[in-house]
């Protein structure tokens, strides 16, 4: 890679030290110091403590905004949105390969967002999750925020949900113009909550008026970040929202190779018997979410620790499936 071709791709990272992308940019520095290339080197790091710095500087700014001005609902003064601190978000998953792929297509894009827009395309910014409960969607939208750095809010639909005539889709136009001019990762959870079908509903004037306001928002939404929507029941949103997003991605339960990868990196912090048959425990697993699995995994990880062992075995894992599978029948 030519010197120029370094200096525009250093010019276009946007992150903090601990991000990938950063820890990446300087193993190349040290990699150029040792070819000798120390004027290009010194160069390279000069551009990216500024990055840095300004990226720093930008997301202190948006957290200022985001505690303060967050708007609040109509009638009760009830912020609309939570924000959620970066080290509290939630970001590694488990997928299979073909969804980890589509995951990873939607935060290269809006990583290239300025080099997409010089050739007058845009990236994925409004995305639809469905899949079944415990299977990641929710983790999926905090992992995204966590790996393109952008500040994270989840709608609160307490908030939004109004019993007042019009009032629900006031409170949600007010919602959409506040991160006009703010990048962040907008979070409508369980967004079938209230994007269902009109054909579904007594009340059908007012489901009309929610829905239509979604229509419109998602059709003008032009904020500088992403827009992320989850459902367990895709079934019954309104026909029309589904082609309003940009990508539509399933969650699906996780498949023998993710069941063994759930369970082996959420024991990796305890000792673990040589001697586990993990295909004889995937076998009964077969219908288990994500969540489901990694409550196995601790709930063993706990027994064997309680019982005094400090290492788990099958009948720790057994005994802890066997709740599951009771709860679930």
């Amino acid at each position: 890679m030519n010197k120029e071709t370094l200096r525009r791709l250093f010019r276009s990272i946007d992150g903090e030290p601990e991000d990938d992308i950063v820890k990446v940019a300087f193993k190349i520095i040290e990699e150029e110091e040792s070819k000798g290339h120390l004027l290009l080197a010194k160069n390279l790091r000069e551009i990216l403590d500024a990055k840095i710095k300004s990226s720093f500087g930008l997301k202190k700014e948006l957290k200022s905004i985001f505690d303060k001005d967050i708007p609040v609902s109509r009638r009760y003064n009830i912020p609309l949105a939570t924000h959620i601190e970066r080290e509290n978000l939630r970001h590694h998953m488990i997928l299979p390969n073909e969804v980890e792929k589509r995951f990873q297509r939607i935060e290269k894009e809006y990583v290239a967002r300025e080099r997409l827009a010089h050739n007058g395309l845009k990236p994925r910014q409004k995305i639809l999750f469905y899949g079944p409960p415990g299977c990641g969607k929710s983790m999926g939208a905090e992992r995204i925020a966590w790996n393109i750095g952008l500040p994270f809010l989840k709608v609160r639909f307490e908030a939004i949900i109004s019993s007042y005539l019009g009032e629900s889709a006031v409170n949600l136009r007010k919602m959409f113009e506040s991160i006009k001019f703010y990048p962040c990762v907008l979070l409508l959870d369980e967004f079938d909550f209230f994007a269902k079908s009109r054909e579904i509903g007594q009340d059908v004037g007012e489901m009309h008026r929610i829905v239509n306001m979604l229509l419109y928002l998602l059709d003008e939404f032009n904020a500088p970040g992403i827009l992320i929507a989850t459902t367990n029941l895709e079934g019954t949103l309104d026909k029309a929202l589904f082609r309003r997003f940009d990508e539509v991605l399933e969650i699906p339960k996780p498949g023998k190779k993710e069941v063994i990868d759930l369970l082996i990196d959420t024991l990796s912090a305890i000792q673990v018997s040589k001697v586990i048959n993990f295909d004889q425990l995937v076998n009964q697993m077969n219908d288990l979410s994500a969540a489901q699995i990694v409550k196995v995994a601790q709930d063993a990880a706990k027994l064997s620790i309680i019982e005094g062992k400090g290492i788990v075995e099958q009948c720790h894992l057994q005994s802890s499936l066997k709740e599951i599978l009771n709860q679930t029948i």
